[in-house]
């Protein structure tokens, strides 16, 4: 299949379509329009281009398998969530061989970046958590203008909600995301 040709078909849509006939050709159509967004992912984490390109197609194929098993709503931010957690286990596991033959503890720089890593990871697992706690509409709206960057103009359309719905939703949601990443910083100061 010309992946171009079917450009005009939805994310959705596309997923609706392999959960119908279970042709992978729609997963590959889909995928390939999240090849340089997968690799940018890739290359934050391991800072090495043949190392992302590697994880790229790793992150494909558990993608493909994973979508035969279950149906996925908010394909952007999943396929996301795969790839962050595939490349920290990449990190990790590097970071485990080379103490393993250096025989020697982290230097205090690779410590302070793992670190650093280990709470962007949390934060970021707090923000997919703290997501799925929302209403159904503020959900729709922020995944909608966050993760797939449309305009308030594109949610509206495509949700059927109004300008003023919209921005509202977005508004209670991100408010309503900011206390609960609040309250688990309190808790985790208090662990």
């Amino acid at each position: 299949m010309n992946a171009d040709r079917y450009n005009h078909i939805s994310e959705k849509e596309l997923l609706d379509r392999f959960y119908a006939d279970h042709n992978k050709e729609w997963l590959g159509i889909l995928l390939q329009r999240y090849t340089l967004l997968l690799l940018g992912v890739c290359m934050k984490y391991l800072k090495n281009e043949e190392a992302a390109r590697d994880a790229v197609q790793q992150i494909f194929l558990k993608a493909i398998t994973e979508l035969e098993k279950y149906r996925v709503e908010y394909f952007k931010s999943w396929l996301y969530m795969i790839a962050k957690n595939h490349c920290l286990m990449q990190f990790r596991n590097k970071h485990r061989k080379a103490l393993e033959l250096n025989d020697h503890t982290f230097l205090p720089e690779d410590e302070t970046a793992i670190n650093a890593i280990r709470e962007k990871d949390q934060l970021l697992d707090w923000m997919h958590e703290g997501l799925q706690t929302l209403s159904a509409d503020q959900q729709q709206c922020i995944t909608l203008f966050y993760l797939n960057k449309k305009s308030y103009q594109q949610v509206s359309e495509e949700t059927g909600f109004s300008l003023l719905q919209v921005k509202s939703f977005i508004q209670n949601g991100k408010r309503n995301l900011k206390l609960m990443i609040l309250k688990r910083l309190q808790q985790k100061e208090h662990q």
